[in-house]
């Protein structure tokens, strides 16, 4: 984590007193499917950085203080009639600039070399590239990235490669400084800070990528490993205090998970009582949810809260519709609108103004359209996105808006939530209508909530619940010929859903014991009126998302 809370990327960070602009690393996305991974590693070498369009411009570098870019892989080849590209302002600017894949033949096509274009001969997969020896009189620091990364051991560093073209002539001024095994050039420099490599090393089937990205960001950014959950913490009382004022007062929407959780003590740690939490029980809320946040905010966290029942006019727009983005959507105006009767309740204690909500990085990306992002495709409207209306009487305050998952998790516990709130599995905004396929009514909500509790108080029972990032149960419209006793069951089916996870953009499907299954099966089956079949979901993310809808 970082010492500055990063605006938004079309704004300039401010700075106050001698307090110093925050350090990061601008990640140019051109569309590989690893973009994304990229962003993981960097945090996780704890300097903070942001994934910006391929068009971002040298201004806005200058604007977002940048001390380095990263540029990413991508399906183009750069001889395509409309291949990104990327500013050459950046390239001029002295900026440290590392070209990954496409990123590296970037930087050789546009700085005078040659990128050979693609033949029939591809890599893909592992490989082993070598280093290069240096001859007399080389650029200074060309081998910066590869810095104790070979042991005396070593005469080789397995990577993982991805690529159809590659570079054939380095730019004047490049050298050459490592070889795949089979000829293609694997890496390139400079001296000053302009370095290609033809490999991922974001991906974990580079091991010593971690290694190559460090040496990057320390070695060659000269940045500082100081994006910290204290450093985050402070930054962002601050920035909420400067956007709220003395005398705004904010209303935050407590959905039960984490994100809103942590969003909500960082508001309140800002402004104290001027925070009034909200909990909206929309009817489609997990088994004991309004009482177990009710619980923990007002007894054990002192934070004002009013709980309102609101499952009648949520159920009352949902019922007949069945297209999950129209779920998500009526979810999101109705919150505002619930949102609204509350300020005027509250009128008389001030102007409540602002809403702040648990808006996470992975919502931003997934939400993202191709208006917002050259290279980002929207994947699904997340209601605390893309949902809400157009037409609102708040302005938002989401301190969260830049953190992954993990990072909120960290924070949380720096602030205080209780451990099995931080660790608690993410739930949806608009709840179990989006685990209900096709319509929502109070019955088959009542269905799923009992399948989904029985779920997980055996995942719980049998001591995988942490291993586990999300288990849920989904109500599927599919139903299928049974036999209880001697009678034919015509009845619907359950799937069960868990995966593991670091940062929730990818997912694998969790290896839960058979026998921990089959006690689910069979409870479920056997406890729960109106169900016959359940299956478990084991498809990765991608190509699936977590969630059903």
């Amino acid at each position: 984590m970082s010492s500055r809370l990063q605006q938004p990327a079309s704004q300039p960070i401010s700075t106050s007193g001698n307090q110093p602009t925050r350090e990061m690393i601008a990640i140019l996305d051109f569309g590989s499917q690893y973009s994304r991974l990229i962003a993981r590693r960097v945090r996780e070498c704890r300097v903070y950085c942001e994934l910006l369009p391929a068009t971002t411009t040298l201004a806005v570098l200058q604007q977002l203080d940048a001390k380095g870019v990263i540029l990413s892989g991508g399906p183009d080849s750069v001889y395509d009639e409309n291949a990104r590209h990327v500013d050459q302002d950046i390239l001029a600017s002295g900026l440290p600039v590392l070209g990954i894949c496409y990123g590296m033949q970037l930087l050789a096509h546009q700085l005078g070399g040659k990128v050979e274009p693609h033949t029939g001969r591809r890599e893909y997969g592992p490989a082993e590239i070598h280093l290069l020896p240096q001859e007399s009189g080389a650029p200074q620091g060309v081998d910066s990235l590869f810095t104790g990364v070979l042991t005396d051991e070593q005469t080789s560093i397995p990577v993982w490669m991805s690529h159809g073209d590659s570079v054939g002539e380095v730019p004047p001024g490049f050298v050459p400084v490592a070889r795949s095994t089979s000829g293609t050039l694997a890496a390139m420099a400079d001296g000053s800070g302009h370095i290609g490599i033809q490999f991922h090393p974001e991906v974990r089937h580079t091991p010593q990528g971690g290694e190559l990205l460090q040496n990057f960001l320390f070695n060659v950014c000269g940045c500082a490993p100081n994006w910290t959950a204290g450093a985050f913490i402070d930054e962002a009382v601050g920035r909420i205090r400067e956007q709220v004022g003395d005398d705004g007062r904010v209303i935050c929407g407590l959905s039960g998970g984490v994100d809103s959780a942590v969003a909500a003590l960082l508001v309140h740690r800002a402004i104290d009582d001027r925070l009034t939490c909200i909990f909206v029980d929309t009817g489609c809320m997990r088994a004991g949810e309004a009482e177990q946040v009710v619980a923990t905010f007002q007894s054990h966290l002192g934070i004002p809260l009013v709980a309102v029942d609101a499952s009648e006019r949520f159920l009352a727009r949902l019922a007949g519709m069945t297209d999950p983005e129209q779920k998500r959507k009526i979810i999101g105006e109705e919150f505002v609108r619930v949102f609204e009767a509350e300020q005027q309740k509250l009128r008389d204690a001030g102007d409540y103004r602002f809403l702040a909500q648990g808006t996470l990085y992975p919502d931003v990306i997934e939400s993202t359209s191709a208006a917002d992002a050259a290279a980002a495709q929207r994947i699904k409207t997340h209601h605390n996105v893309g949902g809400l209306p157009e037409e609102m009487p708040f302005s938002l305050v989401e301190p969260l808006r830049y953190l992954f998952k993990d990072e909120v998790r960290e924070v949380g516990r720096e602030l205080g939530l209780p451990e099995d709130w931080v660790w608690r599995h993410p739930f949806p905004g608009p709840g179990l209508a989006v685990r209900v396929i096709g319509e929502v009514t109070s019955e088959r909500l009542d269905t799923l909530r009992h399948a989904d509790t029985i779920f997980i108080e055996e995942i719980r029972l049998a001591g995988l619940y942490r291993q586990i990032g999300q288990a849920f149960a989904v109500l599927t419209p599919v139903q299928s010929v049974g036999v209880m006793g001697d009678f034919r069951t015509y009845s619907s089916m359950v799937a069960l859903r868990a995966v593991t996870t670091e940062d929730f953009m990818t997912a694998d499907w969790a290896r839960i014991p058979h026998d921990i299954l089959a006690r689910v099966a069979n409870r479920i089956v056997n406890e729960v009126p109106g169900v016959n079949r359940v299956v478990y979901d084991i498809t990765s993310k991608p190509p699936a998302t977590i969630e059903w809808e």
